[in-house]
């Protein structure tokens, strides 16, 4: 299931949060949605295991790690930083991965930036035995079609669709979906240039990148952020991640003020899911004496 919570601003600006997060409860959001296709493509090759790759609070490890374990296939985490070995039960996500039936390859940062090359998963292969390889992140272009199914008709009456960006895989499912009259906006949660990786998928050329909402790059968090994060849970009592969905939102919600969006206009943000990325994080908030994110 999902739903769409509608939120209304001055100027008649309405902005809807589309509930992706709600699809499933441990396969949620935008991975869902690019697991769907590759499953379906792994059963096709009649494949008896996934691996992907992820680091230590991975959205992308969760779920492929509760994908396997529903769709009936073992599931294989390789793992950038070789120190997490020994941290598997201090570590919500690793833990709720290996309770799934994941096998680990712990792997230095060094050998993990190999991560695409063909020697790398080659000896992965002989060592593992074959598999069904998932990138990083889930994008490829069976990840892709499943994206293209979170816009359906009911969204035609937006002006414009939000989103985070992390791999660039979702917003391209949404570009390939949305309308002509739709502007689509990508909130990159990392600092990087990330136009050509969506441009290999998206279909369209209606979408921009938004990139002043990073917060500092990649899983950067300070107080600002989580007290809009639990300020926004609060009024609404709808959860957000801190690396990906909440920085959009909160994006999305200061261009709103800043008057960046015309009057009357219709926005649509994706909340992608994320969720069990909170629990990790507020580890690391409490470790530096921050305000934790409330759930």
């Amino acid at each position: 299931m999902n739903q769409t919570v509608q939120i209304n601003f001055p100027n008649n600006i309405n902005l809807a949060i589309k509930r992706e997060d709600l699809l499933h409860p441990h396969i949620s959001g935008n991975k869902f949605r690019k697991l769907k296709y590759n499953v379906l493509e792994a059963k096709r090759q009649n494949a008896d295991s996934l691996l992907t790759f992820g680091g230590a609070y991975s959205n992308h490890i969760a779920a492929t790690a509760a994908a396997g374990k529903e769709y009936g296939l073992k599931t294989i985490g390789v793992i950038r930083g070789e120190e997490l070995a020994d941290k598997i039960k201090s570590n919500p996500t690793l833990s709720f991965a290996k309770d799934c039936g994941m096998e680990f390859v712990f792997v230095s940062r060094e050998d993990y930036r190999k991560k695409t090359e063909e020697e790398f998963i080659g000896k992965l292969r002989e060592e593992l035995g074959d598999f069904y390889l998932v990138p990083e992140g889930g994008t490829n272009q069976l990840a892709v079609k499943g994206c293209e199914e979170i816009l359906t008709d009911g969204d035609e009456a937006f002006d414009y669709i939000a989103c985070a960006v992390g791999t660039g895989g979702t917003i391209s499912g949404i570009i390939n979906t949305s309308k002509p009259h739709q502007k689509v906006l990508g909130f990159p949660a990392l600092k990087a240039d990330l136009s050509f990786d969506i441009a290999k998928f998206a279909q369209q050329d209606n979408w921009a990148l938004i990139t002043d909402y990073h917060f500092g790059g990649y899983a950067k968090v300070n107080e600002e952020l989580v007290a809009f994060i639990n300020d926004f849970y609060a009024k609404t009592s709808i959860p957000l991640d801190p690396v990906y969905t909440g920085k959009a939102v909160f994006g999305v919600i200061d261009l709103i003020e800043r008057g960046y969006f015309p009057d009357g206009s219709r926005v649509l943000m994706i909340h992608t899911g994320g969720l069990q990325g909170i629990a990790g994080m507020n580890k690391e908030l409490l470790k530096k004496g921050l305000p934790t994110i409330k759930t």
